[in-house]
């Protein structure tokens, strides 16, 4: 693995990203407006909470959502080129490793990801939301967008279908994006669900960033399950990546 390979990976992201980014911006700001203003705004009006206002509460789980989302669907274009388009076999044939190739990928998702999450702050702001921003809220992010990414890559490597990735949204994004603490507390699930759902990543990034977003201390336990998110994710994507690189 080395930088130039990698930049060189980022950078064709990039480009197709620059080209469309008008476009990407304000469809970014389709899902947070309607989220802010059926939750924020409507069904917050009748939710009443000690901390602070329902929008406050919910800001840091549509941030957290969002960055699933965004650095999932980035991803998801790897797997027309590996089965329909058949391109990715110029990145297997260019002397870039698997390595180089895995991480250029996530750091376009993980760029992507922030530009939606800036969208959506500042789409917050407006609507009158309190938060406190910080660098480790960002850096919660980053490893949030690269557990997602490496999710979409690992789907895209093994999956032939397009119904089977359609599955992929199914049965493991859209669960965690309203169990995982995005829109409540998961204080509230029964026990046994709520031990599951704790082994979840987005549990944790949404706990993460609603105590950074209220200037709280972070629960230093959900960073090393993230972390450890990050790296399972990266060796079972390498490994996937790396059997099309030997064929």
């Amino acid at each position: 693995m080395n930088l130039r390979d990698i930049g060189t990976v980022f950078w064709r992201d990039w480009i197709v990203l620059k080209r469309r980014l008008v476009k990407f911006i304000f469809s970014r700001m389709v899902a947070p407006l309607l989220y802010l203003t059926a939750f924020g705004l409507g069904l917050g009006r009748s939710v009443n909470l000690n901390s602070g206002s329902y929008l406050d509460f919910i800001v840091p789980g549509i941030i957290a959502l969002n960055s699933m989302n965004i650095s999932f669907h980035s991803v998801i274009p790897i797997h027309a080129e590996r089965v329909y388009h058949k391109s990715l076999e110029e990145y297997l044939l260019s002397p870039i490793s698997a390595d180089s190739f895995l991480v250029g990928k996530i750091a376009g998702a993980v760029l992507r990801s922030l530009i939606s999450t800036v969208i959506i702050i500042l789409l917050a702001a407006i609507f009158g939301a309190k938060f406190f921003l910080s660098i480790n809220l960002f850096l919660v992010l980053i490893l949030n967008s690269i557990i997602f990414a490496e999710v979409g890559i690992f789907a895209a490597m093994k999956l032939s279908t397009y119904e089977e990735m359609a599955q992929v949204n199914t049965y493991v994004l859209l669960p965690m994006s309203f169990m995982c603490g995005t829109f409540f507390s998961t204080g509230v699930l029964p026990e046994a669900l709520r031990f599951f759902v704790n082994c979840l990543p987005l549990t944790h990034t949404s706990q993460l960033l609603r105590a950074l977003t209220n200037g709280e201390e972070i629960f230093l336990t959900s960073v090393i399950i993230l972390s450890v998110y990050v790296l399972a994710g990266f060796f079972f994507c390498r490994r996937a990546l790396q059997k099309l690189y030997d064929d």
